[in-house]
């Protein structure tokens, strides 16, 4: 998207983001870098990982042998697609770190969302 076409969609009020409210992208800013042949190449910006202690538990699961973790968001958070938020709320990197028998995870709201911590 252009920026003058994302200049309307914020002038009216619409959604300028190119990932769905669930990605984990939602929200994060895209920028441009120009090379010196003047080609242009879009970018999505670093996005920060929150720290694991700030984020609201909302209860914990046990991983069971052959669980895997869009299964695990999908039992938990209602959406297979959300697994990156386990990995958030867990801090890993990928989500086979996770899907260890036996291994107690933290199901979390996303960061930013109000909520008491370890509710």
């Amino acid at each position: 998207m252009s920026t003058s076409q994302q200049a309307i969609f914020q002038y009216l009020g619409l959604n300028t983001s190119l990932f769905p409210t669930g990605s984990r992208y939602a929200g994060i800013d895209t920028g441009t870098l120009t090379t010196n042949t003047g080609r242009s190449i879009a970018y999505v910006q670093r996005r920060f990982l929150p720290k694991a202690s700030t984020l609201a538990v909302l209860q914990q699961y046990t991983v069971a042998q052959g669980d895997r973790l869009d299964n695990i968001a999908y039992s938990t958070l209602g959406d297979p697609g959300l697994f990156w938020q386990l990995c958030d709320a867990n801090t890993a990197m990928r989500p086979s770190e996770l899907e260890v028998q036996g291994r107690t995870l933290n199901v979390t709201l996303p960061q930013g969302t109000p909520g008491a911590r370890n509710a």
